[in-house]
């Protein structure tokens, strides 16, 4: 049995409704569809918004733009690159993996892992929640087993452009070299509960070890896109 390397975000897309184990499969076996493009500027803004945490923090007591709410919040640890912020789940041959954008101590000695979105919380947002709440107790659940402390709390931080008319035309978002852009941040609570994750190391690993492609879901756009551009290179 090969070991399954798994992100705690791919993990969660089994959580959604509307999952493909066809996808999730080719996913796992090819690494990545051809008609999957996530724009670098958001991964750019994500780590912007963390430094501007942390420099919060390093000038003033307590957090920013009411991240107060998870608790009285007296640091911040540097976040892990996916590179060592992985547990092995022994039982299902698995290596969890991720890579939190912020990570959070709290007054009480608990920690507080939290998400950056870059993007306003829309109908679309709430669909991917099943994937994030997910993602999050991932990354609950690695934190603890490298002994970064006991999870109290985790949260998603929505960092959402405004780009009204009236913001547009104000003196201060003109500089002169171009302008600026402010965000409004909202912050949504996920619920702490590990053990939704052994259900889906045991899915992932069933559909990881089919020796083919099992059927996709009905009306699943990426499936359509697929057998499409079979269709057009004789594959079908």
């Amino acid at each position: 049995m090969r070991t399954l390397v798994i992100s705690a975000k791919d993990l969660g897309e089994l959580a959604k409704p509307d999952f493909c184990s066809r996808c999730f499969w080719l996913k796992r076996h090819a690494r990545s569809l051809p008609f999957q493009i996530f724009p670098g500027i958001f991964s750019s803004i994500d780590a912007y918004t963390k430094k501007v945490v942390h420099a919060w923090m390093d000038r003033n007591d307590g957090a920013p733009f009411g991240l107060e709410q998870l608790g009285k919040v007296v640091d911040c640890i540097d976040p892990p690159s996916h590179h060592t912020f992985r547990m092995e789940v022994p039982r299902y041959d698995i290596l969890l993996t991720g890579e939190p954008d912020g990570i959070l101590q709290l007054a009480d000695d608990s920690i507080a892992i939290i998400d950056y979105k870059t993007a306003r919380f829309t109908p679309a947002q709430d669909e991917m929640m099943p994937i994030y709440v997910v993602q999050l107790n991932g990354y609950a659940a690695i934190a603890e087993h490298l002994d970064y402390g006991k999870v109290s709390k985790l949260a998603l931080v929505y960092a959402e452009p405004v780009t009204d008319e009236e913001t547009a035309s104000q003196p201060e978002t003109h500089t002169e070299d171009g302008f600026t852009m402010p965000f409004s941040i909202s912050i949504h609570p996920v619920e702490l509960d590990l053990g939704m994750l052994e259900p889906l190391y045991r899915r992932a690993r069933e559909i990881y070890d089919l020796p083919e492609p099992p059927d996709g879901r009905t009306e699943c756009e990426d499936c359509r896109r697929l057998d499409t551009l079979m269709h057009l290179t004789g594959r079908a």
